[in-house]
């Protein structure tokens, strides 16, 4: 590499930096709708239909960016709260982007924060096949009430068994010449899972993530 080289490398660099290999996640995008009632805002939640993937658990409205269909996440974002609350774009104020959190389960999650334009959750026309009600809880309750903190192991196999119990090697470690100990299972960081009990359901994993996020950022103004 010459000095010629060096220069369009520094040239080709992100002006906003992103994340590596961002490509081989499976790309979700989400909003954190809020509504107003009483002079404060509420988050509104949904709880997910018993059949379908993380069924009975609370989430805000998203789910996988589609290239064919989407612009952008933010337009993803939009277009799956439109599909699940029954609630058109023009009543949907998107007002800013959290930063991209990514799961140690390999999704990449971007989230925006939004206005929905209601006076009542009774106009929202939720999809049956996919939420099983709707409810929201003040923003103030997650300020005054700390999620409580978990920590899980995570590991990493090199390798896996197939339906008939069968070793089959992810990485051929002898192969490449790696140190024999990544032979077996090593262990990876540990994992932080935060849970918020409310009066209406419990609320954990990347929703509790994204609800803890806003309550830092409100913290830090304050």
């Amino acid at each position: 590499m010459n000095k010629d080289d060096l220069s369009r490398l520094l040239a080709g660099l992100p002006r906003c930096p992103g994340i590596i290999g961002k490509e081989r996640y499976l790309n979700a995008a989400v909003l954190l709708p809020l509504v107003e009632a009483g002079g404060e805002y509420h988050f509104l939640f949904e709880h997910r239909a018993a059949h379908i993937r993380q069924g009975g658990e609370i989430s805000f409205p998203g789910g996988e960016f589609d290239p064919d269909a989407d612009e952008s996440c933010r337009s993803a974002a939009i277009r799956e709260t439109t599909e699940e609350l029954g609630i058109g774009e023009d009543r949907i104020t998107v007002l800013g982007r959290l930063d991209t959190l990514v799961s140690p389960r390999g999704v990449t999650i971007d989230s925006f924060l939004a206005v929905l334009d209601i006076r009542s959750l009774e106009e929202l026309v939720p999809n049956e096949q996919e939420v099983q009600r709707l409810f929201k809880l003040p923003v103030d309750w997650f300020v005054q009430n700390p999620p409580q903190e978990y920590e899980l192991r995570l590991e990493i196999k090199p390798y896996d068994t197939d339906r008939s119990g069968g070793l089959v090697q992810l990485l051929p470690v002898a192969e490449l010449g790696l140190p024999p100990g990544y032979e077996q299972t090593w262990q990876g960081l540990s994992h932080k899972i935060f849970v918020y009990q409310t009066p209406e359901a419990v609320i954990w994993g990347l929703t509790a993530e994204l609800v803890r996020y806003v309550v830092l950022r409100l913290g830090q103004t304050a």
